[in-house]
């Protein structure tokens, strides 16, 4: 297959072959802290930039555990407390972002009601366990087991969302401060990250989307730069990102002319609106047509590829300049990299300069591990770090395309603010979904975890990172704890409550007391450079010799890898790469450090970049740096910021959940488990409960199916799990109901979730916990226990193409629908045996059996949506596993009736007691 864009003098960086120049960012030395050289002399020139911070009394960051001198409460209680009331009248100076706290009359009631509902479940609790079911004891003690943990499940789930606020971002006075007229933007760079691996699941027209909308960011272009990792080293995916680079000549220019939203092209040529409101220029009309045309003439060329990819050659791929391509065997290949655009030659039709465009593929070899999607974006962390080394980074999967072109600046209100970006290791933003059907059958927004859940953790210490639409801080990824907090204030009642364990050692503390001195009048407006604690051996050396200087190198290059390009770019506080380091001295360092043995002995994955043990790399991440101390923020523009697809399909939906049950299932009994890992930090208490949720939730399948399947057992057995009840347990059992609906309602009322999206986030809730996080937690348990490992699953990417939700419609067996159709079936036979007998046994017996008929029937309201996609598109014949199940439930019935084993027999008078006269 020919490359298309790359010719004979393009050819792709692997190896080390050096044939091309990547476009690097180059620093100011003057503004930045970087040096004109590398290797000793960059090392020399950070350490005296050290000792003059230390000189000046600046508290540096400490990578190790916690100090005596950590501030309590909440980093970002009020911005605007450490700002000089004489820089108030500046709008400049004004704090780029600020928390809206949920008006008094919608949370107090809320917080009542949670207090309510957890002393009628205490009350509750005590009577189910003071009254035993005697006659059916053991049916008793299951469903109180069951109850308790639902209970402490929902303590977990519901006291994270105590303190819920909202945020406001200001991004006038973000222009204000660091883009002044005529003068070039001071604006920091963002280095965005984009992963895939299998173009045939994730379609190369849905990451060109992707790609094209990151080019097209409303930011300065020489601040931005797109890594593309392509995890399945396949020349699909670079001759297609080839095309794209080629294609966003013309499309970046359109965007910024017009300003149009959104910017990838596919969803905005498909938008169903009005294209021509607020526009005002008599060009547009034939601008938009001329491009909807090369577009649909880009779409034909990115499908050919795919139509060729199709079968792949004996001898293997070849680039156009006749060298196989380096990618013919995915396990065993080296490193790839390929700047498609950049400074040099980067420029659109309009000769202006174009974002950076590079395809990363990381070297692969037989014997090592690679850590799946973790591995692939530490990679990327070391290849931008040597490039072009951008303080912030964004992470993206292949399908979420940027649908807020002001995203980036966004967030840089909350990382760029003097006072609160320091505290900051990421801002994460939520996850939208296009194509999803209109009644949203498999609650695939998940509106309510987005919009209540993690609304929630951000009045705490922030919400967990989501594994994608998440800009993070890049010391934060490089195991850095944040800047202790100046004590301007007591901590409060509430901060000390939430705040993390102040538990210290004694080694600790004894280190700190010298420095809590020095620290005590701090201008908390000044940067902090990370560098305490770099080498415990060479404290007392003051790095004045030689020997100290290349010992504390060597820790880091221990701590980091053996590279010292990579090492010297960790220490620049701002970014940036070496004014004098030539293009080729740094790709040949950028494959280095894409190489498999680079992260052996090093730290990465386990304190660095992003953490290796769970298929949900994202928790494990997020976790780590809360434990540090750093906090995260939620941000929620009204124009969401990116847009992905999810699986419509059941059976997709089901082996998605599957993945992310699983992942918590191995951190759960990992080495990072919430419930044991990280009290010495700073973690705070309703944050940890938080994240102990995140990791217990998969085993409440466990009683959850066992409680679903006891309505079709009382019923079958003309058994009940609760005795006779009287009337003050009644007033308990209407009192819990009210409660939980009334949680329910004000709970939508504060965050404005519609009733439609709560409920089926209940119903998802049951057909999840049935079947995927009940094989999760097998599926765990296998790995821990017998070391069988489970293969990750790609999520289709795939576009509903032929449109009318086809795949929603589309039946795909697999084995997590067995134990949801099994419960369908025994509580629909239950049903009727249980309407059976009582016909059968007279009036007297239809009181007792509406309390098992109401149980029931809430089992089979939360399947509903399971049983529609079962039954495939309206109007059509049922599926097989339809007419299997009422096949069975007639048959058990019918029998059930006829046997009637629970009627009482009389076979005659007995003549003992009554005598002959009988």
């Amino acid at each position: 297959m020919a490359s298309p864009g790359v010719g004979p003098g393009k050819r792709i960086h692997y190896s080390g072959d050096i044939n091309q120049s990547p476009s690097i960012r180059v620093v100011d030395p003057v503004r930045e802290f970087g040096s004109p050289g590398l290797g000793n002399v960059a090392w020399k020139e950070r350490v005296d930039g050290w000792k003059m911070k230390q000189e000046k009394n600046v508290v540096p960051m400490s990578t190790g555990q916690a100090t005596s001198e950590r501030g309590g409460g909440d980093i970002d209680a009020s911005t605007d407390v450490l700002v000089d009331d004489s820089l108030l009248n500046d709008e400049a100076r004004q704090p780029l972002s600020r928390k809206v706290p949920i008006p008094s009359s919608r949370i107090n009631p809320y917080r009542m009601v949670i207090f309510l509902r957890l002393i009628i479940l205490g009350i509750f609790l005590y009577y189910r366990i003071k009254n035993p079911v005697h006659n059916a004891i053991a049916l008793w003690l299951i469903s109180v087991i069951c109850e308790i943990w639902f209970a402490i499940s929902w303590i977990f789930d519901q006291f994270p969302k105590w303190l819920p606020v909202n945020r406001e971002t200001y991004l006038d006075r973000l222009s204000l401060r660091y883009e002044r007229e005529g003068e070039p933007s001071q604006l920091a760079a963002v280095d965005i990250f984009v992963s895939t691996v299998d173009p045939l699941k994730e379609p190369p027209l849905v990451t060109a989307n992707t790609v094209l909308s990151i080019l097209a960011v409303d930011y300065p272009v020489d601040k931005v730069s797109c890594y593309v990792s392509d995890d399945g080293a396949a020349m699909l995916t670079f001759e297609a990102l080839s095309e794209t680079s080629e294609f966003a000549r013309k499309w970046v220019p359109f965007c910024k002319k017009y300003n149009i939203e959104p910017r990838a092209p596919e969803w905005y040529f498909a938008q169903k609106i009005d294209y021509l409101k607020d526009k005002v220029q008599p060009s547009f009309v034939k601008d938009r047509r001329a491009m909807k045309r090369e577009y649909e003439e880009f779409k034909i060329r990115i499908n050919g590829l795919v139509a060729k990819a199709q079968k792949i050659p004996e001898e293997g791929w070849v680039m156009q300049d006749g060298t196989p391509w380096p990618g013919n065997n995915t396990r065993d290949h080296p490193g790839m990299i390929q700047v498609f655009l950049g400074e040099n030659g980067g420029l659109d039709a309009e000769g202006n300069e174009l974002p950076r465009l590079v395809y990363v593929s990381r070297e692969k070899r037989p014997g090592f591990q690679h850590h799946k999607k973790a591995g692939a974006m530490n990679a990327l962390v070391r290849v931008s770090a040597v490039l072009t080394n951008g303080p912030f980074l964004l992470n993206l999967d292949c399908d979420h395309y940027i649908n807020n072109s002001k995203a980036l600046r966004e967030a840089m209100c909350f990382m760029m603010d003097p006072n609160l970006g320091k505290h900051v290791c990421y801002v994460q933003f939520p996850q939208r979904f296009d194509g999803i059907d209109r009644n949203d059958r498999y609650a695939n927004r998940n509106t309510v975890f987005f919009d209540i859940n993690l609304r929630g953790l951000d009045g705490i210490q922030g919400p967990v990172y989501v594994g994608t639409g998440c800009v993070f801080n890049r010391t934060a990824l490089y195991g850095y704890e944040p800047p202790l907090k100046p004590k301007h204030r007591k901590p409060g009642l509430l901060s000390s409550l939430f705040g993390g364990s102040r538990k210290k050692n004694s080694k600790s503390s004894k280190k700190g007391s010298d420095k809590k001195k020095s620290s005590k009048h701090v201008d908390p407006t000044v940067p902090i450079f990370s560098l305490e604690d770099i080498e415990e051996g060479v404290e007392g050396a003051g790095f004045d010799d030689e020997k100290s200087l290349l010992m504390s190198q060597m820790s880091l290059e221990k701590r980091f890898g053996q590279s010292a390009v990579f090492v010297a770019s960790t220490l620049m506080e701002n970014g940036g790469v070496p004014q004098s380091a030539t293009h080729e001295t740094l790709l040949k360092e950028a494959i280095h450090v894409i190489s498999c043995g680079y992260e052996d002995k090093t730290e990465w994955g386990s304190e660095i970049g992003w953490i290796y043990g769970s298929v949900t790399e994202d928790i494990l991440t997020g976790f780590k740096m809360h434990a540090r101390g750093w906090r995260s923020i939620y941000c929620m523009p009204k124009r969401p910021a990116f847009k992905g697809s999810a699986p419509i399909n059941l059976s997709d939906r089901l082996n998605q959940v599957l993945r992310w049950a699983l992942g918590s299932v191995e951190i759960l009994f990992s080495r990072h488990c919430p419930i044991w890992y990280g009290y010495g930090g700073r973690l705070k208490f309703l944050e940890r409960f938080a994240y102990v949720n995140t990791t217990i939730y998969p085993l409440t399948a466990i009683p959850l199916l066992m409680y679903c399947t006891l309505p079709a057992v009382c019923l079958l057995t003309n058994k009940f799990i609760m005795p006779q009840i009287s009337n003050l347990a009644s007033i308990v059992f209407i009192s819990l109901f009210l409660s939980i609906f009334a949680t329910g309602i004000l709970e939508m009322r504060w965050s404005g979730v519609g009733i439609d999206e709560w409920w089926r986030n209940e119903q998802f809730w049951v057909i999840g916990g049935v079947s995927s996080h009940l094989f999760a937690v097998f599926q765990g348990l296998l790995k821990v226990l017998a070391g069988i490992d489970t293969n990750f699953t790609v999520t289709s990417k795939a576009s509903d193409e032929d449109g009318d939700f086809t795949e929603l419609y589309m039946f795909k067996w697999t084995t997590l629908l067995i134990p949801p159709t099994t419960l369908l079936v025994i509580n629909l036979v239950g049903v009727v045996a249980g309407v059976s007998y009582a016909i059968n046994s007279g009036y007297q017996s239809w009181g007792p059996l509406f309390g098992k008929l109401f149980f029931a029937f809430w089992v089979i309201v939360h399947l509903y949506p399971f049983l529609k996609g079962l039954m495939g598109r309206q109007n059509r014949t049922p599926t097989i596993v339809v007419v299997w199940s009422i096949l069975l439930a007639s048959i058990f019935s019918l029998l059930w009736v006829r046997v009637d084993p629970f009627t009482t027999r009389v076979t005659g008078p007995d003549v003992e007691q009554c005598g002959i006269n009988c």
